[in-house]
């Protein structure tokens, strides 16, 4: 309890709608940043951001269930509460940290079930059932209670800011900043599943980041991409010994499979030591 008392000297730390409520009514130009803990320089990327557009910033930490296809997953996700909230102390630009509890969240259960298109089915939304479901269910819920003019996204998960902000935006009035990305020494795009991966693994993904750069690269050399990126997937797994879901050549503006690198970004995810990462270039 000290330790929560010494945090609101810099920042107000909100446990509960009630007092979310009280503490938010006065703002209109709130900046969100959503998170499920485990917080790094990629999530201060977005604060620094949200800082600097915004008059005010709020910080969720909410370990979502509903977005885990895999139990696994969910009981090994990196939480450290107090180490979080000494690092987003120390960046001195957060107004309001939301800690909520489930029912907060999910108090109000008979809201339409969220299905994705068809043409939505695709990436990690094609091995990951259900993931996405609970990611723009849980941001639906988010953006209801907190109301923030604008919420930012990292890139690093391309895919998931892409759907959330299909859906958000045709909703609220609420924007969604896309944010670059932020890389390790290693050039590993920031995660908090970072935290599950040792020196050796992070090295090994910094390789195989080097390695993908090298693949888009010579994409424009190629006529046929997906024979190209079928047979460097396969290097991929045989060279770093590890398992690829899918490597493929997307554009932007509506994740369709694309032929051309221009406007467009490589996606990947793979397993490494039992984690799974994602990143696109």
């Amino acid at each position: 309890m000290f330790y929560l008392l010494n945090i609101l000297i810099q920042m107000k730390i909100l446990l509960d709608n009630t007092s979310l409520f009280k503490s938010l009514r006065p703002f209109n130009d709130l900046g969100f940043v959503p998170t499920m803990g485990g917080i790094h320089k990629g999530h201060l990327s977005l604060v620094n951001k949200s800082k600097k557009q915004c008059k005010k910033t709020i910080v969720s930490i909410f370990l979502n269930p509903k977005q885990f296809n895999n139990k696994n997953d969910l009981k090994s996700y990196p939480s450290n509460i107090e180490k979080d909230l000494q690092i987003l102390k120390n960046s001195k630009k957060v107004d309001f940290v939301y800690m909520p509890k489930f029912r907060d969240i999910y108090k109000n259960s008979k809201k339409s079930k969220i299905t994705l298109n068809k043409k939505d089915k695709i990436l990690c939304a094609k091995f990951r059932k259900g993931h996405f479901e609970g990611v723009l269910d849980v941001m639906d819920r988010l953006t209801n209670i907190i109301n923030p003019k604008k919420i930012f996204m990292g890139e690093k998960d391309y895919q998931q800011m892409y759907l959330v902000k299909n859906f958000l935006e045709k909703k609220y009035r609420t924007k969604i900043i896309s944010c670059r990305t932020k890389r390790d020494s290693n050039k590993v795009a920031l995660s908090s599943r970072n935290l599950l991966l040792n020196k050796s693994n992070l090295s090994l993904a910094g390789e195989i980041y080097k390695k993908l750069i090298n693949i888009k690269k010579n994409i424009k050399n190629n006529k046929n991409i997906y024979n190209f990126l079928l047979l460097k997937k396969k290097q991929l797994e045989i060279n770093f010994n590890i398992k690829i879901d899918y490597l493929e050549l997307r554009r932007e503006k509506n994740l369709k499979i694309s032929k051309k690198t221009k406007k467009s970004r490589l996606f990947i995810a793979y397993q490494l030591n039992h984690v799974r990462l994602i990143d696109n270039i």
